[in-house]
C-alpha cells in the first residue's frame, strides 16, 4: 500500500468514527491516562525547591515519552501489515478529535439551563470551563459555551489535525499530552504558577499555528462581510496569545460579543471585549456555532487529504 494511504485512510475513519460516536465514556482513552500521569506528577513534584525546573521537566519528558511510544506502536502494527496499522491508527485518529463531544458538551449545558434552570447551567458549566462559574447569569453561561467551542475547535480539532498531518497518530498524541497538561497545570495562580510554566508556554508554542488556521478555516466556512477585518481588529485582545483567533472569528460570524471579566481559582482576570454588540445569545446562536464547528473540521480534514494526494501521489 502507497504510504500516503497509511495517512489518509486512519484519517479518514477516526473523523468518520468521532462524528459518529464522539469521545467513548465506557472504554479506556489516552487523555485520561495522561491526566493521571500529570495528576500523579504534580502530586509528588510541585512542592519543596526547584518547582520550576521540576515542571519543565514533567512538561519535556511526558510528550516525548507519548511521542515514543506511539513511534513504537506505528513500527510493531507495520511489521505485522498495513491492515494492523490502520486500524489502530484510526482508533487514535479517533480518540485525537473532540469535536464531536464538544458539540454535545455544549448542548448539555444550555439543555440543563433551559430545563432546570441557571443555578443547575452553572454547575454543568463547571464541568467544562476553569473559570469559577457561580455567579454567571444566564446570558453569561450562553457566551461561555459559544467562547469554548470557539477555542477548543482549535485545541480539540484543528490542532490534533495539524500535527496528524506533520507527524501521524505519535505526533496528534504528544500534542494531546502538551494540552492536557495546560489544562491541568497551566495556571498563574500560586499553586500552578512555576510548576506549570512551561507547560503552558509549550501550549502556546504549538497552538500558534493552529489557531490562525481555525480563525481563516471558520471565516472560510462561515464567510460574511467584514469578517476578515473583524478578525483583525479583535485577534489580539485576548490574554492567551492564541485563543483571540478563534474567539474572534466565532464573535465575528454571530456578530455578538465575548470577554469581559471571568473568575479562575483564586485569580480575577480581566479580559479584553471581544466585539461591541452586546446583545442576548440564544440557542439559535449556538446552533449557528456547531453548523461552524462541523464545517471546519471537514474542511481540515479534506485539506490534509488533497495537500497529501497532491504533494505525494505522482
Amino acid at each position: 500500500m502507497n504510504r500516503v494511504w497509511l495517512i489518509i485512510i486512519p484519517l479518514i475513519a477516526g473523523y468518520l468514527l468521532d462524528l459518529i460516536f464522539g469521545d467513548p465514556r465506557k472504554i479506556p482513552h489516552p487523555v485520561v491516562g495522561f491526566g493521571n500521569m500529570i495528576y500523579w506528577a504534580e502530586r509528588h513534584f510541585n512542592r519543596g525547591r526547584f518547582r520550576k525546573w521540576k515542571g519543565a521537566i514533567v512538561a519535556l519528558l511526558f510528550p516525548l515519552l507519548v511521542g515514543m511510544a506511539g513511534w513504537g506502536i506505528t513500527t510493531g502494527t507495520l511489521a505485522i501489515g498495513d491492515w494492523c496499522f490502520c486500524i489502530v491508527a484510526s482508533v487514535f485518529v479517533f480518540y485525537g478529535l473532540a469535536n464531536h463531544s464538544l458539540i454535545q458538551e455544549g448542548k448539555e449545558v444550555i439543555d440543563t439551563l433551559k430545563k432546570q434552570g441557571v443555578e443547575a447551567g452553572r454547575r454543568r458549566l463547571s464541568w467544562i470551563v476553569g473559570r469559577d462559574t457561580s455567579e454567571l447569569s444566564s446570558r453569561e453561561v450562553y457566551t461561555a459555551v459559544l467562547e469554548t467551542m470557539a477555542e477548543n475547535l482549535s485545541d480539540g480539532v484543528v490542532a490534533p489535525l495539524f500535527y496528524y498531518a506533520l507527524g501521524g497518530f505519535p505526533a496528534m498524541m504528544a500534542y494531546k499530552m502538551v494540552n492536557t497538561l495546560d489544562s491541568m497545570i497551566g495556571y498563574k495562580d500560586e499553586r500552578y504558577r512555576q510548576f506549570g510554566c512551561l507547560a503552558a508556554r509549550l501550549d502556546d508554542v504549538l497552538n500558534y499555528i493552529p489557531a490562525r488556521l481555525t480563525a481563516l478555516f471558520m471565516a472560510l466556512v462561515a464567510y460574511r462581510p467584514g469578517l476578515f477585518r473583524f478578525i483583525a481588529r479583535y485577534c489580539y485582545m485576548h490574554a492567551s496569545p492564541n485563543s483571540g483567533f478563534p474567539e474572534s472569528a466565532m464573535a465575528g460570524i454571530l456578530d455578538c460579543r465575548f470577554g469581559g471579566a471571568h473568575v479562575y481559582p483564586g485569580l480575577l482576570v480581566e479580559k479584553p471585549y471581544i466585539g461591541d454588540n452586546d446583545r442576548e445569545i440564544s440557542y439559535a446562536d449556538f446552533r449557528i456555532a456547531v453548523r461552524v464547528n462541523h464545517r471546519v473540521t471537514l474542511f481540515t480534514v479534506v485539506s490534509i487529504v488533497a495537500v497529501y494526494l497532491c504533494v505525494f501521489i505522482k
